[in-house]
């Protein structure tokens, strides 16, 4: 198989979807590597490091033009929409269910369209999302401690606090990935922490990972209205896979908030979870509200490129190495959770929160294995 990997072009994007290991792994089973010229220099890695290892350095078009599989790591933009072919493979994040120009794009160029977001174990998890959810629920602390500062129109509050002062209090909504990462590093800071979530089993699980660092609540409506009342600092990390996020807090919410507060809404990919959300990026990442101040960069992980980059690919790497030993339709056929993945097929949409999310068709995927 022809494997592409393009450099991606989304704003500030600056990871890459395949490290050099990856490449040489695929070549040695005896497929062709096309690499975009510079497309891993956002995580530097050179062009002579994919060539060491059997690549073929390319433009964007000969690339697009010859690639059976594209892998990437965002999904397509507008520009990139009519480089596309029918039958061509695409492996990446595209987060569908709230995007639906890019869902037609793939549909009308009937494009296989696997969604690293929705590739499902039998115990539920994401594998491939995992990487990238814990990258973002650490660095969700992190920016949101540096809007914090009074400069860049926080409360001025430390986290941690200083002995004789009380830390800030840091609320996290949603219990999963995101979530325990997130709490793990407020902890660390010596924030006080309270985190919601709709799972006992979940929130029993965290009281006994970290005590009484951490205040769990059952979330519902007036948990998470008293909760947000006090709070410095919120972490939306709520995820139903594949689907739109829940919208849990409303305009109405933020006025009975602090000013100055921040909400770090790391749902941003699926929708957002709140009312006022909309996309951000890393040059241009918070906008306010109600007097809180929102951050909604909608690719956290690509600021941290290099980590980000090879801790996705540790992921992603071996169903990419299936897909291209066995043909899509042999390696979805064989393993349930790849099969998960496939969101859009050859003008058809196949992933049912997909479908319910846009109003559109769905489509069995075993319809096109």
């Amino acid at each position: 198989m022809i494997v592409g990997i393009p450099k991606e072009i989304k704003p500030d994007e600056y990871r890459v979807s395949m490290t050099p290991a990856g490449v040489h792994d695929l070549v040695t089973s005896g497929h062709k590597v096309l690499v975009e010229h510079e497309a891993g220099e956002g995580s530097g890695i050179d062009d002579k490091d994919y060539l060491h290892q059997g690549a073929e350095i390319v433009s964007r078009n000969e690339l697009f033009s010859n690639a059976e599989m594209i892998v990437k790591v965002k999904e397509p933009i507008a520009e990139e929409y009519p480089l596309l072919r029918e039958g061509q493979i695409l492996y990446t994040y595209l987060h569908l269910a709230p995007a639906p120009e890019l869902t037609q794009a793939l549909l009308d160029q009937k494009v296989i369209s696997i969604a690293y977001e929705t590739v499902q174990l039998k115990d539920k998890s994401l594998p491939l999302l995992i990487p990238m959810s814990e990258v973002a629920g650490r660095m969700a602390v992190h920016e949101g401690a540096k809007y914090l500062e009074r400069e860049n129109g926080g409360r001025g509050i430390l986290l941690g606090g200083v002995p004789g002062v009380d830390p800030g209090h840091v609320v996290i909504v949603g219990g999963g990935i995101v979530g325990a990462n997130a709490a793990k590093m407020a902890i660390g800071t010596g924030a006080s922490v309270t985190l919601l979530d709709v799972s006992l089993p979940r929130l029993r699980y965290l009281d006994d990972i970290h005590g009484s660092r951490l205040k769990t609540l059952m979330s519902n409506k007036f948990n998470l209205i008293e909760s947000l009342r006090t709070a410095d600092l919120v972490i939306g990390a709520v995820l139903i896979p594949g689907a739109r996020a829940p919208r849990l807090i409303t305009r109405d919410m933020l006025k009975e908030m602090q000013k100055g507060a921040v909400i770090v809404d790391v749902g941003i990919d699926q929708g957002g979870m709140l009312e006022t959300s909309r996309p951000t990026t890393h040059s241009d990442p918070i906008f306010e509200v109600e007097g809180v101040i929102h951050y909604c960069v909608a690719n956290m992980p690509g600021a941290l490129a290099r980590t980000s980059t090879f801790a996705l690919t540790n992921a992603t790497f071996p169903y990419a190495l299936k897909l291209a030993n066995e043909g899509y339709k042999k390696a979805m056929s064989d393993d349930p959770a790849l099969r998960g993945g496939l969101n859009v097929c050859l003008g058809s949409v196949t992933h049912p929160a997909v479908a319910k999310a846009l109003e559109k068709e769905f489509v069995e995927p075993e319809t096109y294995l």
